[in-house]
């Protein structure tokens, strides 16, 4: 018989092994892509030779395994780092800044980043052996948790159902169902929990955070998002800054900046209708906002985005973000 003080050790073991492999097969599907939308519902693969600039992005409800390689997020003034020994776990749409810190040629930064489906986890929630125990008021809508090799496995049969494609329609939501299970059994899932069971106050503060992403380009009223969660103005602006780690109108400004930045970026506008595009009624204000949140003014900040040495730094784009948006995830 083993002795129990050798069993930590196994299990990392374990964990080490699965995560080899798994960084693989991530390189051997990626290739030598940026980002790969695979086949499977909400599974991405992200991959970066060298480390980012800082990059604005406002991250929707996901996983991020980083397999190999190392992240940094800040959200407000909090800051989380996630390598493989530890993935994201992001329960409601927040604006961050985030940075790929280790990277290069010869050990890729690579990312495996699943989507969380809500109705899937309220219906996990519904089961007895899910248990959902007695909410702390100071959990925030991000955080780290371990990445275990049972967590590790999971993903990695993920991953082997794309060499099965027939197989994905059936067997790909047991496997996300499994991941969500394990996120929720965890300790570091309770904040997730709160934000999808129905009538807590995570779960309403959560409505207002959907709404005003939504919304952003509309004029803001507190007192409507009080009467959208359900609560007082105080209580609100209490819970979501414990989510969000900003007040409604810093959240609100933020998705506003960012939209216009990919705006101007892409779609090629000049900064006062991007401006006007996103909400703003003064040119001035947004210009005196956008330089304070990205440190010099729009249009010379679109350049610095567009030049080559920006390009090859990843400045432009966050490669945690949805395939389907730019920075803004």
């Amino acid at each position: 018989m083993k002795n129990p003080e050798e069993q930590p050790s196994l299990t990392k073991g374990a964990a080490t092994e699965i995560r080899s492999e798994l960084a693989r097969k991530v390189a051997r599907l990626i290739g030598t892509a940026e980002i790969l939308s695979t086949d499977v519902p909400g599974l991405t693969l992200y991959r970066r030779t060298a480390p980012t600039a800082s990059m604005s992005a406002t991250y929707e409800p996901s996983i991020a395994l980083v397999v190999q390689g190392r992240k940094r997020v800040e959200l407000g003034r909090t800051t989380f780092y996630y390598d493989p020994s530890r993935f994201l776990l992001t329960s409601v749409d927040l604006p961050v800044i985030s940075q790929v810190m280790e990277a290069s040629e010869e050990s890729p930064y690579l990312c495996v980043r699943l989507k969380l489906e809500m109705p899937m986890v309220r219906e996990l929630l519904t089961r007895e052996e899910i248990r959902v125990s007695e909410m702390p008021s100071d959990d925030s809508g991000m955080t780290t948790a371990e990445t275990t090799a049972e967590f590790l496995d999971a993903f990695s049969r993920l991953m082997d159902l794309l060499s099965t494609p027939d197989d994905i329609p059936f067997l790909s939501p047991l496997i996300q169902r499994e991941i969500v299970y394990r996120v929720l059994r965890s300790v570091e899932g309770r904040r997730l929990r709160a934000i999808a069971t129905l009538g807590d106050q995570s779960h309403r503060t959560a409505k207002v955070i959907a709404w005003i992403r939504a919304n952003y380009a509309k004029p803001l009223r507190v007192d409507d998002l009080a009467e959208i969660a359900a609560m007082g103005v105080s209580t609100l602006h209490h819970h979501f800054r414990v989510l969000t780690s900003m007040s409604p109108l810093q959240y609100q400004k933020q998705l506003r900046l960012h939209a216009a930045r990919q705006r101007m970026l892409i779609d090629g506008l000049d900064a006062t209708s991007a401006a006007f595009e996103v909400g703003y009624e003064s040119a001035s204000q947004f210009n005196r906002e956008y330089s304070r949140f990205f440190g010099q003014p729009p249009m010379r900040d679109v350049r610095t985005l567009r030049s080559p040495g920006a390009a090859a730094m990843g400045f432009a784009h966050d490669q945690n973000a949805p395939a389907s948006s730019s920075s803004v995830r």
